[in-house]
């Protein structure tokens, strides 16, 4: 397992590719916390027009001090099957820059069970930096998973980076969730933001 210190020595760009405004807080924001060094690209596919998420999540992306992207991607209860050419195209051109050090996404099999979203924006970062469309030294996932609902969202035994936040960050990072995002104290939101952050390596 690798210390957070190395993982991002000398990292000078990253991007976070997620399905949902609030994702890059519940999965990485203690992480972008911890790094104003470096100049984070935020994107959400869903949620565009959503007149209460929308403002939010870029509220959320100025306290990150980054550049925060959305996109209106069908995010409906019935959670139909995205074609992962409609979800390459929507990243592609969402954003100029296809150039990073490193890539974080969602899990392959998500960070609970189950959301066909997450699954599907990992599928599609993968192939296109697979395809060499997005470029990065190196790709990172999500590493949480919840028992098959047994329990909030925890990282996942075999993450390769386990990030202990230090007070001061876990704190910072609610107070996103709960006052910025609206989420009460005892819902799933505030559950999954985890004191500690995890990741797996794409190919470890």
């Amino acid at each position: 397992m690798l210390p957070d210190s190395n993982i991002f020595l000398n990292v000078k760009t990253v991007l976070l590719v997620t399905a949902h405004p609030d994702d890059e807080t519940l999965w990485a924001g203690g992480t972008i916390l911890t790094h104003p060094e470096i100049r984070w690209t935020i994107i959400t596919l869903t949620r565009k027009s959503d007149i209460d998420r929308a403002p939010k999540f870029f509220k959320a992306a100025e306290i990150f001090n980054a550049k925060g992207f959305m996109a209106d991607l069908d995010d409906g209860p019935e959670q139909n099957p995205l074609e992962i050419s409609e979800i390459q195209s929507t990243i592609l051109n969402i954003i100029a820059e296809k150039t990073f050090d490193v890539i974080i996404t969602h899990h392959p099999q998500g960070e609970y069970t189950r959301h066909r979203r997450h699954e599907e924006v990992s599928l599609a970062v993968s192939d296109l930096v697979k395809k060499q469309k997005l470029k990065c030294k190196r790709l990172l996932f999500f590493a949480y998973e919840d028992g098959e609902k047994k329990y909030p969202p925890r990282p996942r035994k075999d993450a390769d980076i386990m990030i202990n936040l230090p007070k001061n960050i876990r704190q910072h990072k609610k107070n996103i969730i709960i006052k910025n995002y609206g989420f009460t104290l005892d819902s799933f939101e505030a559950n999954a933001a985890s004191n500690v952050e995890a990741f797996k390596i794409q190919g470890q």
